[in-house]
């Protein structure tokens, strides 16, 4: 294959043009955008457009002479397909928060060259990294020009969809009620002044919602607080007359989206600003006055967001309710048709699935894209099947289908792996250690304030007795018709910080896994609530309650492995989906729930 009229390879030497016009010897393309979002509009995702990798994080580097990727485990299998031809080099890296792009950089700069990235997308916390590297290194850092505008001619737009309002009940807090809070930890803090650019914090303390980054109902938009009153950038008619008044009565000002650094500039010498270091990119924080004093911390809508209500966990076991009812009608539907033999692909999962889930009370959208991959393909966590490249789901293996939902009620995201054909004994030990690391971690009982990454070991330890591994995480945070994936609590290997504290109220998923490539992938997957277990002279203590409603098969358990405690929590746990969720259902729907959740015997 003739490589040099490949997409990512032009579009590479385009960006070395415009690199060499201004005078620039390196340029860094992190996949962020002025809110450090994860899920990107299309105007930031140029680390995609300029190297043709799609997965959803990673680092591009390109110098006048090479270009390197960097990407976690996640991703390596996807990335080495997708960057064939591209002359970009993968670099594999062991967490989505590794730095080695920083320490290629320094090897691959020479001292008194140029480095470029645009400030406006660059977080603060790492901007204050690189620019340590630079400095050592004596590199030039410019931070003040995207260079991207020029070499990205199709370049999209702003997003322009509409923000609408998270109403009651659902929205069982409302803006003033938040706003008091925020201002109470302002205060705490000694702050006169709150600048929030996270998209899904201005979501959550507005309670409004939009539809301006894919999966996830958020808006763009920056938001100013004083102890007096609130100013919200939002993109210019985004929001109709009557929410406008409606906000303006609770003092919250509407302002130009681009106007937002130049309030922050004009804040006066008195005020005290709080910023997240860690959730501001560097051009907004270089917009303040030099001579402003900034408090860093995290914002407190990060940590208020993450515990929810008793109201808001009732609407999410309904949520929950909703989507195990379109999941038990999906799985009745695949079962016969792959027994009749149907021709039946990943694409066609994808479809049948989403279309029960639409059908379900309170259904927004999907929360992520569906990820349906069978054997091979299920080894990639992050796989996704396009009409170009899929499977056709037959003979014998194992599918994996992680997929999720929004809801108006709350936000869903279930795995489950299900056998077609015959699974092998190696397939069924795999599933059912994957299973126990799922089972032992739902179990456990831990004190309030336990920081998270101290319980990922509970989920690892049955594969770790195998001498087995996986690269990603087991658990992260969910939002209340939010992203999918929010913190600041997070089970993992992560570097554990007093954010991360474990509280009541707060959503987490739990989801071990075991990927062979080339040959097949396991995950399970639920969502678990903190909620308060009996105390003792030793404190408070939590446990977990399992939100997700869907059998878990029985038929690729190997069950010489499993105990009879493990097989008791199994059969209580199915016994619950049934209970739950057979009011919900009826006809074949109802038969499968039935047959999926009839109990296993004890070994």
């Amino acid at each position: 294959m003739d490589t040099r009229t490949a997409p990512a390879r032009l579009r590479i030497a385009r960006l070395r043009e415009v690199m060499a016009a201004n005078q620039v010897d390196a340029v860094l393309v992190p996949s962020s955008d002025p809110h450090l979002s994860e899920y990107l509009p299309g105007r930031w995702q140029g680390r995609e457009w300029f190297s043709g990798f799609s997965g959803s994080m990673g680092t591009l580097v390109v110098t006048i002479g090479e270009a390197a990727l960097f990407a976690d485990s996640r991703y390596w299998t996807q990335a080495e397909t997708e960057l064939q031809g591209s002359g970009i080099a993968l670099v594999r890296i062991p967490t989505s928060a590794a730095t080695h792009h920083v320490d290629w950089i320094a090897e691959h700069v020479k001292k008194g060259q140029a480095l470029a990235v645009d400030g406006q997308v660059l977080g603060l916390a790492a901007a204050q990294q690189l620019r340590a590297m630079c400095e050592r290194a004596g590199i030039r850092l410019l931070t003040d020009a995207d260079l991207l505008e020029a070499a990205w001619a199709e370049r999209p737009g702003l997003p322009t969809g509409t923000v609408y309002e998270h109403a009651a009940p659902q929205a069982a807090v409302g803006r003033p009620a938040k706003l008091a809070l925020l201002r109470e930890a302002m205060a705490r803090l000694g702050a006169t002044h709150h600048f929030v650019s996270t998209v899904d914090d201005i979501a959550w303390i507005t309670n409004l919602r939009g539809a301006d980054v894919e999966y996830n109902p958020v808006f763009l938009a920056h938001l100013l607080l004083s102890h007096h009153d609130a100013t919200l950038f939002v993109g210019a008619g985004k929001l109709d007359d009557s929410l406008a008044a409606k906000l303006a009565a609770e003092g919250i000002a509407l302002a130009d989206y681009g106007q937002a650094p130049a309030a922050l500039g004009a804040l006066g010498p008195g005020a005290r600003l709080l910023l997240d270091p860690k959730r501001v990119t560097l051009g907004l924080r270089e917009a303040a006055p030099g001579n402003l004093t900034v408090i860093e911390a995290i914002n407190p809508s990060t940590l208020m967001k993450s515990r929810k209500t008793a109201a808001e966990a009732a609407f999410i076991r309904q949520a929950m309710e909703e989507d195990g009812a379109a999941m038990c009608a999906f799985y009745a539907w695949l079962e016969p048709a792959l027994a009749r033999g149907e021709r039946i692909t990943e694409l066609t999962i994808d479809e049948k699935l989403s279309a029960e889930r639409a059908q379900r009370r309170g259904f927004v959208g999907l929360s992520f894209p569906t990820i349906a991959g069978f054997n091979a393909n299920g080894a990639m966590p992050h796989y996704r099947a396009t009409p170009e490249h899929h499977a056709v789901i037959e003979g014998d293996g194992l599918l994996l289908i992680d997929s999720g939902a929004q809801y108006t009620g709350g936000t869903t995201d279930i795995t489950r792996v299900w056998p077609v054909g015959t699974p092998s004994d190696e397939q069924k030990r795999d599933y059912t250690l994957v299973l126990k690391g799922t089972m032992q971690l739902s179990r456990a009982r831990f004190p309030r304030g336990t920081l998270s990454p101290m319980l990922d070991a509970l989920a690892r330890a049955p594969l770790w007795a195998e001498s087995l591994e996986y690269g990603h995480g087991t658990g992260h945070g969910v939002g209340y018709f939010l992203n999918v994936h929010e913190g600041p609590q997070s089970i993992s290997k992560a570097v554990p910080d007093t954010t991360m504290a474990m509280e009541p109220g707060m959503i987490t998923s739990i989801e071990p896994g075991l990927y062979k490539p080339g040959r097949w992938g396991v995950r399970i997957e639920n969502l678990v609530l903190n909620v308060p277990a009996p105390s003792s002279e030793f404190g408070e203590f939590l446990e977990f309650e399992t939100l997700t409603l869907c059998p878990i098969d029985t038929r690729c358990l190997d069950f010489s492995i499993l105990r009879a405690d493990e097989i008791d929590w199994l059969n209580r746990y199915h016994a619950m989906v049934r209970e739950r969720l057979a009011p919900q259902l009826s006809g074949d729907a109802l038969a499968w729930l039935n047959t999926r959740t009839e109990p296993v015997p004890a070994a």
